[in-house]
C-alpha cells in the first residue's frame, strides 16, 4: 500500500473512532490533537500500519509479574535489587517483566496514583526502569480509570482550576445508580468540598481512588501523552488497568460501554502505527464473554488476561478432577490473528471468582472457599445490585492454595503446585508467573494484620539477603519451587508447538487428566501435553492420543521415549508429560 493511501486509511479510522466516542467534537481538530499527544515528534511516526499476524511474540516469551519492591534490603534501591534478581535468577527462564505500578501513590499498593509522570523515589527513577526495559520486554500499568484523591489533578479539581475542573466524574445521590456493577462494597459516591460547592464524585474502587471523566477529550489526550512517556522509557506492553469501568453513564451498569471499547480501539490503532512494537493488554476480571469482548474483531487489545484459569486450575488440583477445566477450555475460541491470551494462575490480586460464574457450580465454588479458609486464606466480597454480597476473590498465595485438596493435606504439595504451573505453560497464549509463585512464598498474615487489607496476604516483601540464602540452599522450598518451574520454562522456550498462537485441541480424556494437543504453526512439531490433576496414578491408552506409529515420541519432561509396544502411557500422581515427535 502506498504511503499516502496508508496515511488516509489511518486518518479515516481515527476520525471514525472519534465520532463514536465524541460525536459532538470537531473530528478534524481532535484527530490532530491525538496525533500530537501520541507522537510528540513527527519523525517518530510510522508511515504504514503493522500488518496483523503472529509475529508479536514467540514460544520464548514468558512474563514475570512483580512489584518494584517485592525484593528489598533496606540499603539499595528496590529496582536495583529487582534488576539483579532478574539477571541472576531469571535469565533464560523469562524474557518479560511486569513491574506493577511504580509511581508515587497513596493507597492500594500503587493503584491510587498521585503522579503519573514520576517513578516512586522509594523504588528508583526512570533510568532504573529504562535499564530493565533494555534487557527485558517491560510491561507497565496505565491506571486510567482513577487517580488518587491526594493527587495534584484532584486538588486542582477541588479548587476549580482549568482543565482539571472537568477531569472527574460527578453524579448525584438522587440518580438511579442501582444497575452499576462494582468490585467493591464501599459507597459509590463520595461528597467532597470544592470551590464550586459540594460535589459527589464517582469512586468505583475506593474513596481514595476518584474516577476520571473520559467524556472530556482532554482526559484521553493526557493519557495518550502518558503512554508516550512510558514507551520513550522502554515500556513495550501497556496494561490497561480496570479498563472495563472507564466510561460511565447514569442509569446503566457503567461497565463495558461502547465508548470504552471505542477508546481501546483508538489506542490499538495508535499502537499499531507506532515505530515501536507496543502491545496493549486489557485487565478485565469479569465473566468469559465479557472478557473475550476486548479482543473486538482483532482491533482492540492485542492480549487479554485468561481470568477463568486461576480458579479452574485450582479447582482441578483441589478436587482431583479436570472436568470443569476441560469443559471450559473445550469451548474457548482461539485468539484472533494478531492477538493472544495471557495465561496465569496468580497475580498481585486475589484469585477472582467472577470469571467462573456460569462455569463452576456454586457447590464447587463453596468447596474451594471452604478449603481456602481451612488453610487460613481469606475471601473478599463484592456488592450486588440488590444490596447483597458475593465472593469477589480468594486471597492467598497460589503456593499456599495448592497445599491442600478437598480431602485434606498430604505430602504432594510441590507436585500439585508444579502441575498447576505446567498447565499454564502448555496452553495457547503467553504464560505469566507472579514472583511469589516462582518463589513458593507462604501467606503473609502479619502484613494482613498490619495493613488491614486482605490482598496483603499475597504481597510479601522478601529481604534479599534472606531470599538469596534460601535460593542457594537446594533443600529450601524456595529453591525447589523456583528450580522446578524454571526447568520446565527452559524446556518450553525451545518448542515451536508452544508458540502462543500454535494450534490447540482439548483432548477428551478421563476426568483425572487434563490434556491438550499443540501443533506448531509450520506443522513440524506436535506436543501432547498431559497433566494428571489427581493424587492417583492413571494409565492412558495410546489410542486416546492418536500417536502416529512411524514416528518417535519422547517425553520432553523426563527424556523417556514412549514405548509404542505398550498399550498405555502411565502418569503418576500430579505428573505432567509433554510427549512430542520432535525432541
Amino acid at each position: 500500500m502506498r504511503k499516502k493511501d496508508t496515511a488516509r486509511s489511518f486518518t479515516a479510522r481515527l476520525k471514525a473512532l472519534i465520532g463514536q466516542i465524541y460525536p459532538d467534537a470537531d473530528a478534524e481538530d481532535l484527530s490532530r490533537s491525538i496525533i500530537q499527544a501520541f507522537w510528540t515528534d513527527d519523525t517518530q511516526r510510522r508511515k504504514r500500519g503493522r500488518v496483523p499476524g503472529n509475529n508479536l511474540w514467540t514460544e520464548k516469551d514468558a512474563l514475570l509479574i512483580t512489584y518494584g519492591n517485592s525484593i528489598v534490603d533496606g540499603v539499595h534501591k528496590p529496582l536495583d535489587l529487582l534488576h539483579d534478581f532478574l539477571l541472576r535468577r531469571m535469565s533464560g527462564v523469562i524474557n518479560s517483566v511486569h513491574i506493577l505500578p511504580f509511581f508515587p501513590y497513596t493507597s492500594d499498593d500503587g493503584f491510587a496514583v498521585s503522579d503519573f509522570r514520576s517513578v516512586n523515589p522509594q523504588l528508583g527513577d526512570w533510568s532504573d526502569i529504562s535499564r530493565i526495559g533494555a534487557e527485558f520486554t517491560l510491561m507497565s500499568d496505565l491506571v486510567l480509570n482513577h487517580v488518587s484523591s491526594q493527587s495534584a489533578w484532584f486538588n486542582e479539581y477541588r479548587q476549580g482550576h482549568d482543565p482539571y475542573n472537568a477531569f472527574f466524574f460527578e453524579a448525584s445521590p438522587e440518580d438511579d445508580l442501582s444497575q452499576v456493577v462494582r468490585p467493591r462494597t464501599t459507597p459509590l459516591l463520595q461528597q467532597v468540598e470544592t470551590a464550586n460547592g459540594p460535589r459527589h464524585v464517582w469512586c468505583t474502587f475506593s474513596h481514595d481512588q476518584i474516577d476520571l471523566d473520559f467524556r472530556n477529550p482532554e482526559v484521553l489526550l493526557e493519557f495518550l501523552r502518558i503512554i508516550r512517556l512510558h514507551v520513550d522509557n522502554g515500556v513495550r506492553i501497556i496494561r490497561l488497568d480496570a479498563v472495563a469501568f472507564l466510561w460511565k453513564a447514569v442509569g446503566t451498569a457503567s461497565i463495558h460501554l461502547p465508548q470504552t471499547h471505542a477508546i481501546v480501539k483508538l489506542m490499538r490503532l495508535l499502537c499499531d502505527y507506532a515505530a515501536e512494537t507496543i502491545i496493549l493488554l486489557t485487565e478485565t476480571n469479569v465473566p468469559k464473554a465479557e472478557n473475550l469482548s476486548y479482543f473486538g474483531a482483532g482491533n482492540e487489545a492485542h492480549a487479554i488476561y485468561n481470568f477463568p484459569l486461576p480458579p479452574l486450575i485450582l479447582h482441578a488440583v483441589m478436587s482431583g478432577s479436570a472436568h470443569y477445566l476441560r469443559r471450559w477450555q473445550s469451548g474457548m475460541p482461539p485468539a484472533p490473528m494478531g492477538c493472544a491470551y495471557l495465561n496465569f494462575t496468580a497475580s498481585h490480586d486475589g484469585i477472582g471468582m467472577r470469571p467462573v460464574e456460569g462455569i463452576l457450580p456454586d457447590t464447587e465454588k463453596a468447596k474451594i472457599i471452604e478449603t481456602i479458609r481451612d488453610i487460613r486464606g481469606l475471601v473478599s466480597m463484592r456488592a450486588l445490585p440488590d444490596g447483597g454480597e458475593a465472593p469477589y476473590e480468594i486471597n492467598t498465595t497460589y503456593w499456599e492454595a495448592t497445599s491442600q485438596t478437598f480431602a485434606g493435606q498430604d505430602d504432594r504439595h510441590l507436585d500439585r503446585f508444579l502441575c498447576s504451573q505446567t498447565i499454564v505453560m502448555s496452553l495457547e497464549g503467553i504464560p505469566a508467573f507472579y514472583i511469589h509463585s516462582m518463589l513458593g512464598t507462604p501467606n503473609d498474615h502479619a502484613q494482613v494484620a498490619h495493613r488491614g487489607m486482605n490482598r496483603a496476604i499475597n504481597r510479601h516483601r522478601w529481604d534479599y539477603p534472606t531470599l538469596n540464602a534460601l535460593l542457594d540452599n537446594p533443600e529450601s522450598e524456595q529453591a525447589r519451587v523456583l528450580g522446578a518451574v524454571s526447568d520446565r520454562l527452559r524446556i518450553r522456550t525451545a518448542q515451536p508447538a508452544f508458540h502462543p498462537n500454535a494450534t490447540q485441541f482439548t483432548i477428551p480424556l478421563t476426568d483425572q487428566i487434563f490434556g491438550v494437543w499443540r501443533q506448531s504453526l509450520d506443522r513440524s512439531q506436535s506436543i501432547f501435553a498431559l497433566h494428571n490433576v489427581s493424587d492417583q496414578p492413571v494409565d492412558l491408552p495410546h489410542m486416546s492420543m492418536n500417536l502416529i506409529d512411524d514416528e518417535i515420541w519422547v517425553d520432553l519432561l523426563n527424556g523417556e521415549q514412549v514405548d509404542m509396544m505398550q498399550d498405555t502411557i502411565t502418569l503418576a500422581p500430579y505428573q505432567c508429560r509433554w510427549i512430542t515427535n520432535r525432541a
